[in-house]
């Protein structure tokens, strides 16, 4: 198998059911336009995550990376009408580029954008006392993801689902001396996870037109 079978069989699946959205296809657009990176997920993992939150009937998701909100606006559309979604961005360019096309959308009252370092961001919602979230989408810097994960817990409840993007790094998170940053992030993370008696997690290997990686799944047991 090669990577272009990946990509076909990735574009029939997302032909039968997840077809052409505008608000969807205007966000990789403009986000293409404004020289965001080409990173975003993939149309059914779109959807995978939309899916995921509505089975867990969430009605307040936390997403950290927000980039030019593609997958913000599918984890907004799992949302009841009294819903709420918050999402963390570092870069000001990158959240204007996020806010037109949650707009456009039709989520500009559901979603809110914060600008700045995501622990920073965490930990201002802990300082806030922020209600907490039903589920929480990490797809950020790799590097800092243990302590979004630990920050995340502080938002959690029993039930929460946290999701963690790109955590198989085309098979060289397997490798403990890898020298990317990326790389030790995740199995920083992956370790800090197996060894945290308040949740159950797995993680799932995937391919497809991003490539080989995969995710973590989590939920909060107490």
């Amino acid at each position: 198998m090669d990577e272009q079978l990946w990509i076909d069989v990735d574009e029939y699946l997302v032909s039968l059911l997840s077809p052409p959205d505008p608000s969807l296809a205007a966000a990789l657009a403009d986000s293409a336009a404004a020289d965001l990176p080409p990173i975003s997920v993939a149309p059914n993992q779109g959807k995978l995550l939309e899916l995921l939150a509505k089975v867990n009937g969430s009605r307040r998701i936390l997403e950290v990376g927000t980039l030019g909100a593609y997958s913000t606006i599918w984890l907004a559309r799992a949302l009841p009408v009294d819903g709420t979604l918050i999402t963390l961005e570092l870069e000001e360019h990158h959240a204007q580029v996020a806010q037109i096309n949650v707009d456009r959308a039709g989520f500009g009252a559901v979603v809110e954008i914060r600008v700045g370092p995501a622990a920073r961001s965490l930990r201002d919602l802990i300082s806030e006392g922020c209600e907490p979230f039903d589920f929480v989408f990490i797809d950020a810097d790799k590097e800092g993801y243990s302590e979004y994960f630990t920050l995340a817990l502080a938002l959690s409840r029993v039930g929460t689902v946290i999701v963690a993007d790109n955590v198989v790094r085309g098979g060289d998170v397997i490798d403990p001396k890898n020298p990317d940053e990326r790389v030790q992030g995740i199995r920083e993370f992956l370790e800090l996870v197996a060894g945290e008696d308040r949740v159950d997690a797995t993680a799932v290997q995937t391919v497809g037109a991003k490539g080989y990686d995969g995710f973590a799944l989590l939920v909060v047991t107490r």
